[in-house]
């Protein structure tokens, strides 16, 4: 046994030893190189990640600049604390993401550690603006592993299953999912069907009198990628623009170009009361963010909001770079570039495999569903196919309610000979997969 593969061998019994199972690995390699869209383990194997940190690394591993703005802000301090001393750095971040996120309203920004800890302080800032307590989230939404944010996701196993009781007044509203649209109606027969449902859902289960705000994923991240209707977005903004509901826009995996537009609200053409960004923010570095309505944003008083490590002024050195890196490299057309590659190969695989369902994508955001000979969820041969991919050069990951997806988030930097390496395995995964 090689040297690197003793180590691997003596790394993987302490993780056994000392790391709880809960804490899952898709690869039990151990990585110890990456750049832009390649990642190389301890023994010398290249990986294409098509995984990009579950969605952080829209501008790839150690970029650059990301590494110089790091690098010297490291020699100057590491964390003063926000709520202790004021510093540059998180200033100006607050201001930088006020100008870019939509809305043609006054804004404020906060800054945390992580997407669950953005979506707990949306709700937070939402209630005490508000003056109510419910909250209303999806189905087959997810927004973090937090007892709020848990009661907050839809999907039980693994994310729910024991971890209750769950924080009081939240609740789930149904949600479009055209891919399994009823066979008898058109497309504009099953939009109205869902914006009458999600009404509906205000008489049966909560009354509108009583929410603070709504969470939506502009698309369904961990719930496979699910693109809703345009048109039902809207009346969800405008229901809640009605009943003075707070609505907050969860762009924590669709944000900074992954999806062809700076944040995917852009596609709906709507303005949400309040954002909560995270993942791409800062290129891999813990940092999120909470961007909204002055008057919803300003409605805490000193020290009702913060946390001890909220907005580290070297990972808000990051995410200054990553929003310069975004804008030079123009990665939102990078985005729709990348997305129809991906797309285009997946329509190919579906000629020739029958396991394939449905193939969708926003920008550089893309899914496939596997299915089985009865067009039913196949999560068996979902994680035959991420198994093959992660044991043969291919970082990538599944998702869904029901375990049938296989995502793509790959990062936006991917060169054509990444991009295109990468489709070669994944092409072999599917072979593999039909046999």
């Amino acid at each position: 046994m090689t040297d690197e593969a003793l180590l691997k061998d003596n790394l993987q019994k302490k993780r056994e030893t000392y790391i709880p199972r809960g804490i899952g690995n898709g690869n039990s390699n151990i990585a110890d190189y990456a750049k832009g869209a390649t990642l190389i383990d301890n023994e010398g194997r290249k990986f294409i990640d098509f995984a990009g940190a579950i969605g952080t690394l829209n501008v790839g591993h150690s970029h650059p600049k990301v590494s110089e703005a790091v690098k010297k802000q490291v020699d100057r301090y590491l964390h003063p604390g926000f709520n202790v001393i004021m510093y540059n750095s998180y200033i100006n971040l607050a201001e930088k993401l006020c100008a870019i996120t939509p809305g043609s309203f006054d804004k404020m920004a906060m800054l945390f550690n992580s997407g669950a800890e953005a979506i707990e302080n949306a709700v937070k800032v939402a209630r005490k603006y508000t003056k109510r307590q419910a909250v209303v989230s999806f189905e087959r939404g997810f927004h973090g592993r937090t007892n709020l944010t848990m009661g907050m996701t839809s999907k039980v196993k693994p994310y729910k299953y024991n971890f209750g009781p769950y924080t009081p007044e939240v609740y789930q509203a149904p949600f479009p999912y055209m891919a399994n649209k009823p066979e008898q109606m058109t497309d504009e027969q099953y939009i109205d069907y869902s914006i009458m449902r999600f009404k509906e859902f205000f008489v049966t289960s909560v009354a509108p009198e009583t929410v603070a705000c709504v969470v939506m994923e502009p698309v369904q991240g961990e719930g496979g990628f699910v693109i809703p209707p345009e048109r039902f977005v809207k009346e969800v903004k405008k229901f809640c623009s009605d009943h003075g509901i707070v609505f907050v826009a969860d762009e924590i995996q669709t944000g900074f170009a992954r999806t062809g537009k700076l944040f995917a609200s852009e596609h709906f053409d709507i303005e949400p009361d309040v954002m909560t960004l995270s993942k791409s923010l800062a290129a891999g570095l813990p940092l999120s963010a909470v961007v909204g309505k002055t008057e919803i944003m300003d409605a805490s008083s000193p020290g009702e909001l913060g946390g001890t490590y909220a907005g580290n002024p070297v990972a808000c050195e990051a995410a200054l770079a990553v929003i310069d890196i975004i804008e030079e490299e123009k990665l939102t057309e990078k985005a729709e570039k990348i997305g129809a590659v991906l797309e285009e190969k997946l329509v190919e695989l579906k000629s020739l495999h029958n396991f394939l369902g449905d193939v969708r994508r926003l920008g550089a955001m893309v899914a496939v569903e596997i299915n089985d000979a009865e067009g039913r969820p196949d999560k068996t041969r979902t994680g035959a196919i991420t198994s093959y991919a992660n044991n043969n050069g291919l970082l990538l990951l599944s998702a869904g309610v029901k375990g049938n997806i296989v995502r793509f988030l790959s990062p936006l930097v991917i060169t054509d000979e990444e991009l295109q390496e990468g489709l070669d395995i994944l092409e072999e995964a599917f072979k593999a997969a039909a046999d």
